[in-house]
């Protein structure tokens, strides 16, 4: 028997009812600059001062004024400029000044002409080149003005973004306190990795996975480990994750089966938002609300939670956190192969994205079922699938989404 597609809420309708009742829940903060990585920011940077603070040469050569080089005569040197010590005596016409990159523009200059471009012979520097004006000058406040927003409210700070806000002197940052996310797997046959397994039992690679993409974020992780079946057990790890964490994930327990009691926990506790999508992998996913802390409920299969939690609940963590979300990159390319669809829900295949001769190129990773999880690991990109969307030949063009971010 089939589903019921029209049941199934789509991906872009789940995403944006969530995103809709979420706000960001984590105070701000002040810390130095050299602790802020990774941190998102509290307030918009307005830069305090012009970056060049002063007009400099952009290489290493001679100052010049256009007046003494029409003569078309070698000039005198009359001095020289280095980073951090200016030339500031007296520049008489007819002379020219060494100058290294980055050292201050002595007044009066008009160009700078390049060492390369000159022939010295002692105090004499001949020009072999006629430069125009303004000619390798940096000016002030070229690259930012003072009082030019830098950054804004919600920037996750990067390696890119540090050394911006050190040239401009900021030592101290109000940026997000970290959000926490407590997270559990459910199920009686998960085991710890490194135990043995009796039969009927696997290993529980779910919460490494979502940990991962945890820290990746940048977020506060409160693992509470394996939860079996119990309905006990399970209620106590509920309150103490919403006692202690802005939201709770996890994994397994939110299919539809005799022994998943997350979806009566969910009730009892709280309120689900919404229970089941039209994606695949990931139908049996979960998203509600505890009296202190938002639920995520990821299904069990290994593929599904790594998905559900790319495109659903790492945009949802983002707002809570106060960062601002960008949707990811996706492009077209053209398939090497067929590829298996039935209409009904998105799919996200696993698939390997390279660069063709007449562009790119993407090809299965081999099987998609949600359980084959190294189906994720030899992937470098998903493939895209439309909802109504039935079986691909080769040759057909195909949305595809690069892995960035949590899962590279």
């Amino acid at each position: 028997m089939g589903f019921d597609s029209a049941a199934l809420l789509p991906l872009n309708d789940a995403l944006a009812s969530m995103l809709e009742r979420l706000d960001c829940c984590c105070e701000a903060e002040s810390v130095p600059l050299p602790l802020a990585l990774g941190r998102i920011l509290a307030d918009d940077i307005l830069s305090p001062l012009s970056v060049p603070p002063f007009d400099n040469s952009a290489m290493d050569g001679y100052a010049v004024r256009l007046a003494d080089l029409a003569a078309g005569q070698p000039l005198m040197l009359a001095g020289k400029a280095f980073a951090g010590q200016p030339y500031e005596g007296d520049w008489p016409a007819g002379q020219c000044v060494r100058i290294m990159t980055g050292a201050p523009i002595p007044l009066g200059t008009d160009a700078v002409v390049m060492q390369e471009e000159t022939k010295a012979e002692g105090d004499k520097v001949t020009f072999l080149s006629q430069p125009m004006p303004g000619q390798n000058i940096r000016r002030r406040g070229e690259d930012i003005t003072e009082g030019a927003s830098v950054l804004g409210t919600g920037t996750r700070l990067t390696p890119r973004e540090l050394p911006l806000l050190a040239s401009l002197g900021i030592a101290t940052l109000e940026v997000r306190r970290p959000l926490k996310v407590a997270i559990f797997s459910t199920g009686d046959e998960l085991k710890p990795v490194g135990t043995p397994l009796a039969h009927g039992d696997i290993y529980d690679s779910n919460r490494y996975g979502v940990r991962a993409m945890l820290e990746r974020m940048g977020i506060a992780c409160l693992d509470l480990g394996i939860i079996p079946d119990d309905p006990a057990q399970l209620r106590a790890a509920f309150l103490k994750a919403e006692q202690e964490a802005d939201a709770l994930i996890t994994t397994g327990g939110v299919s539809v089966g005799e022994a998943d009691f997350t979806k009566q926990l969910l009730e009892e506790l709280g309120e689900i938002g919404f229970w089941k999508l039209a994606i695949k992998p990931g139908k049996p996913f979960a998203f509600g609300r505890l009296p202190n802390a938002w639920f995520f409920g990821l299904p069990g299969n290994p593929v599904s939670a790594m998905v559900t939690f790319d495109q659903l609940v790492q945009p949802a963590l983002a707002k809570l956190a106060g960062q601002r979300w960008t949707p990811p990159l996706r492009l077209c390319a053209t398939t090497t192969e067929p590829l298996k669809k039935s209409p009904g829900r998105l799919d996200f295949q696993r698939g390997i994205l390279s660069l063709g001769q007449n562009g790119p190129e993407v090809r299965s990773t081999g099987s998609q079922d949600s359980g084959v999880f190294s189906s994720l690991s030899r992937a470098n990109c998903y493939i895209v699938l439309e909802q109504e969307r039935g079986k691909v030949m080769a040759g057909e063009t195909v949305t595809v989404e690069p892995f960035t971010g949590l899962l590279l």
